[in-house]
C-alpha cells in the first residue's frame, strides 16, 4: 500500500500547476517575509525552541501563507490537518477537533490544523475553535487574504499570534523563476531553458509581487512552446515577447477569490484616487456582476474616505459610512445604487492624504523610540498636583478657544494640510493657531 501512496501523491504532483510544484519543502527553501523569519526574527525564533503556538497569517495572494503552513506541519512531531473554510463546515471541524483531543491523550502529540481562508468561517464557527485553541489541544494556523482585525474574532486574536505577510520584491520573484527553470524534479528541468533577463524583469514587474502570477506564466510559455514545434529537446527562448504573450494568455474571466479581485479593486481606488469617476464606475460594475462581496467594498470606500480624501472634503468619510450601512439595510441588488453614489462622489471629491501622512509619521517617530512623555500640566487630573491643575489652561477661557500652552513639548508637523477643498480653511485656520500660539508665548 506504501508504494501505491507514493505513486499516487507523485501523479497528483505532477498534474498540479508549476506554483504548487515547486513549494519549498524546508524553512531554508522559503522566500521572502525575512521581517519574521530571518535569522532571529520571531517566528524563526519560536520554531527553534519549538513553542509555536497558534498563529494567523495574512496578506495578499501568493506570498508563501499556505506554503509556510506546510512547512511548518513538518518541522517538530505533530500531526497535520488542513480544511477550507470554503468548503468545509463545523461537522468536519469538530471531527478534528476530537481527533486531535484523542491524540493528545493516547500519545502526547499535539496537532497542526490549518485552515485556508480562516475569514469565511461565521463567528459561530470560529468559536468552536476558542476551548481547543485556549487549552492547546490544536496549535491552529489560519490563513486569509482579508484584515483579520474585522475578520476574525477578538477572542481567537487574542489568541493567536498575528504575522502580516508582504508582497515578494522582485529579487525574490526572480529567484523562484530561476529556480522553477531549472528543477528537474518539480519544476521545468527537463526542458532547455534559456531565461532572458529582461524577461524575468518583465515577469517580476507584472505579477507584483504574487509568485504563482510569476511561475503560471513561465509554464504556458514553456509548454506553449513546446505545442508549437512538437519537439521538447529545442533550446528554449524565453524572451520578453514571449513572457507577454504568456501573461495575455491567462483567463481573463473575473475571480473573485484570485488574481483578478485584487487587480480590480487595486483598479477601482486608484481610479478614485486619480478623481475618474467614469473609469472608478465601472470597476465597481465590475465587481459587483462577478460576485464580489458588498461588505468588502463598502469597507474599502470607509478607508480610503479618509487615505485618500480625508479633511480635504469632510463630508466623503460620514457619506462612505452611510454608504456601507446601508449595504446592510438594502442588500443586493439595490445597494448597488449606494455604492455607485459613494464611488463618484468619492471620485469627484477634492483629494488628501495630509491626514494618512500624518499618522504614518507619528506613529514613525513612536516606534523609532522618540516617545514624549506627557507635559505635568496636561496629565490626568485625578494623578495631578494642585500645582500641576492650575498650570493647565482651559481653552474655552480664553479668546478664539485657544491656549498657549505646550501640548507636546517638543518641535514637530505632522497635520500639513493641502490647499484643496476644506483643508484651504484650515491652513488659514492652523495660521491663525499657531500665530496666537507663538505669540502668546513670547509676549
Amino acid at each position: 500500500m506504501k508504494l501505491f501512496d507514493a505513486e499516487e501523491k507523485e501523479n497528483r504532483l505532477s498534474a498540479a500547476p508549476l506554483a504548487v510544484r515547486m513549494r519549498p519543502q524546508t524553512l531554508d527553501d522559503f522566500i521572502g517575509q525575512e521581517h519574521f523569519l530571518g535569522e532571529g526574527k520571531l517566528l524563526r525564533r519560536l520554531l527553534a525552541a519549538d513553542r509555536l503556538d497558534s498563529v494567523i497569517f495574512f496578506g495578499p495572494p501568493g506570498t508563501g501563507k499556505t506554503t509556510l503552513a506546510y512547512i511548518l506541519a513538518h518541522t517538530g512531531k505533530r500531526l497535520f490537518r488542513q480544511i477550507s473554510a470554503v468548503s468545509d463546515g463545523v461537522k468536519q471541524l469538530r471531527e478534528i477537533l476530537n481527533e486531535a483531543a484523542n491524540n493528545l491523550s493516547s500519545s502526547g502529540q499535539r496537532t497542526l490544523l490549518f485552515i485556508d481562508e480562516i475569514h469565511r468561517f461565521n463567528k459561530a464557527q470560529q468559536d468552536v475553535l476558542l476551548p481547543d485553541v485556549e487549552n492547546g489541544i490544536v496549535i491552529l494556523v489560519g490563513a486569509t487574504t482579508e484584515n483579520p482585525y474585522f475578520t476574525i474574532n477578538n477572542a481567537l486574536l487574542s489568541r493567536s499570534r498575528l504575522f502580516q505577510f508582504e508582497v515578494l520584491s522582485c529579487e525574490h520573484i526572480k529567484t523562484l523563476v530561476k529556480r522553477a527553470a531549472v528543477d528537474k524534479k518539480r519544476g521545468l528541468g527537463k526542458y532547455k531553458i534559456h531565461l532572458h533577463e529582461d524577461a524575468l524583469d518583465f515577469l517580476a514587474d507584472i505579477s507584483e509581487g504574487d509568485a504563482r502570477r510569476a511561475l503560471a506564466a513561465l509554464e504556458i510559455g514553456v509548454l506553449s512552446t513546446i505545442e508549437e514545434t512538437n519537439n521538447g529537446s529545442d533550446l528554449i527562448e524565453f524572451t520578453r515577447e514571449l513572457a507577454a504573450e504568456s501573461v495575455q494568455r491567462k483567463a481573463v474571466a473575473y475571480d473573485r477569490d484570485g488574481d483578478s479581485h485584487y487587480d480590480t479593486i487595486s483598479a477601482l481606488i486608484k481610479s478614485i484616487r486619480g478623481s475618474d469617476p467614469d473609469a472608478a464606475i465601472y470597476w465597481l460594475a465590475k465587481m459587483l456582476t462577478g460576485g464580489d462581496d458588498v461588505r468588502f467594498l463598502a469597507r474599502r470606500l470607509v478607508i480610503l474616505a479618509s487615505e485618500d480624501v480625508g479633511n480635504a472634503d469632510p463630508a466623503a468619510l460620514p457619506l462612505a459610512v452611510a454608504a456601507a450601512h446601508a449595504c446592510e439595510i438594502a442588500g443586493l441588488p439595490e445597494c448597488q445604487l449606494n455604492l455607485a453614489q459613494a464611488v463618484t462622489y468619492l471620485a469627484c471629491a477634492p483629494k488628501s492624504n495630509a491626514a494618512t501622512t500624518a499618522i504614518y509619521e507619528a506613529k514613525d517617530d513612536v516606534m523609532a523610540g522618540r516617545v514624549v512623555p506627557v507635559p505635568k500640566h496636561l496629565r490626568d487630573p485625578h494623578n495631578a498636583s494642585s500645582t500641576q491643575k492650575k498650570e493647565y489652561k482651559y481653552a474655552h477661557e480664553f479668546q478664539d478657544g485657544i491656549a498657549a500652552q505646550e501640548y507636546l513639548g517638543v518641535e514637530r508637523e505632522y497635520y500639513r494640510p493641502f490647499d484643496r477643498g476644506f483643508e484651504s480653511e484650515l491652513i488659514k485656520r492652523l495660521k491663525v493657531i499657531k500665530e496666537k500660539l507663538h505669540g502668546d508665548k513670547h509676549d
